[in-house]
């Protein structure tokens, strides 16, 4: 949520309130929902669920009532207030090992960062030509990148070992190997060769900054692949377990329940 113009009130149903001004971003880390208003006072005028389905508070359909033109919505087109909200449907493993250590609601100032891609969103969030969907996905992933590059770096954020540790010369190397890599036979002795450091070195210096030895790491971070896969694709449980490093869906499968405590098809079955 990116205040263009004017000023908001951002509030969940539980915890702190935030006050928005133009320039300020908000993220939201969901599912839980949140109030949007010009003061906490003021009743709300519109309910917005799932899929951008809009309702009146008397649950009466609000879909096209107030649209202004492509991707717009309001009173007015010339309103005090403008703000540009982008959303993420999809949950994953892989994403909540960052975004699930966020706040559940989190600001980033004006005074704290200045972002450049204000006005490219703004003027291509109205436009509808071929390929715009794909260019307002990568803006909004340019944004939260930044964003969260922003809140990490603040003093009090308590971001994950792993991310801090990308930036340190030898270990980030290794979480690139293993991160772009997942399905190699890796070892520490063959990422320590990687890294051009003793295996000792590597062992001693990964469990120091991530929190927890390189094959541990390694472990989690196939299954947090293959539970990805097991919701997004519909591979077989033979042919995800080899793509993030398993010899057997037996094998893939005893690791997965004994972390996640259900099976592999399990899972499946849930996420469906």
């Amino acid at each position: 949520m990116l205040m263009v113009r004017g000023d908001a009130w951002v509030m969940p149903d539980e915890g702190e309130r935030l006050f928005l001004r133009a320039g300020d971003l908000a993220i939201a880390r969901g599912p839980d929902p949140y109030t949007c208003a010009d003061d906490p006072s003021t009743p709300p005028q519109a309910l917005i669920g799932p899929g951008a389905e809009c309702f009146y508070p008397d649950g009466r359909s609000l879909n096209g009532v107030m649209d202004l033109g492509v991707r717009t919505w309001g009173d007015r087109l010339d309103g005090s207030t403008v703000i540009l909200i982008g959303t993420y449907t999809m949950q994953g493993e892989i994403n909540g090992r960052l975004l699930d250590t966020l706040p559940p609601l989190l600001r980033l100032t004006s005074d704290e960062w200045a972002c450049p891609l204000t006005p490219l969103l703004t003027e291509e969030i109205v436009r509808d030509e071929p390929g715009q969907e794909v260019v307002l996905d990568r803006l909004l992933d340019l944004l939260v990148i930044a964003a969260l590059r922003v809140w990490f770096s603040r003093p009090e954020a308590e971001a994950p070992g792993w991310y801090q540790a990308l930036a340190d010369p030898v270990v980030g190397r290794v979480l690139r190997l293993l991160q772009d890599d997942p399905a190699h036979p890796w070892t520490v002795a063959s990422l320590a060769t990687k890294a051009g450091v003793s295996r000792a070195a590597l062992a001693r210096r990964f469990s120091e900054l991530v929190g927890e030895p390189p094959m541990t790491y390694l472990t989690g971070w196939r299954l947090a692949l293959a539970a990805d896969r097991l919701r997004d694709t519909d591979d077989t449980i033979g042919a995800i377990a080899r793509q993030v490093g398993y010899g057997s869906a037996f094998a893939l499968s005893s690791a997965f329940k004994r972390v996640y405590g259900v099976s592999p098809q399990e899972h499946r079955t849930r996420a469906a």
